[in-house]
C-alpha cells in the first residue's frame, strides 16, 4: 500500500510531461502540414 504514495505522484508527474510535449509540438507546428510528408516521397525530386 506504501508504494502507491510513490506511483501515484509519478504517474501525475508523467501525465504532465506527455501534455506539455503534446502541447508544444502543437504550438511549434508539428502537425500543420501532415500531407506534406508523404507527397515529398512520392515525388521524384
Amino acid at each position: 500500500m506504501d508504494i502507491l504514495y510513490l506511483l501515484i505522484p509519478l504517474s501525475v508527474v508523467l501525465v504532465l510531461f506527455v501534455l506539455i510535449g503534446l502541447w508544444w509540438a502543437i504550438h511549434k507546428g508539428q502537425f500543420e502540414a501532415i500531407e506534406g510528408e508523404g507527397e515529398r516521397i512520392l515525388r521524384n525530386d
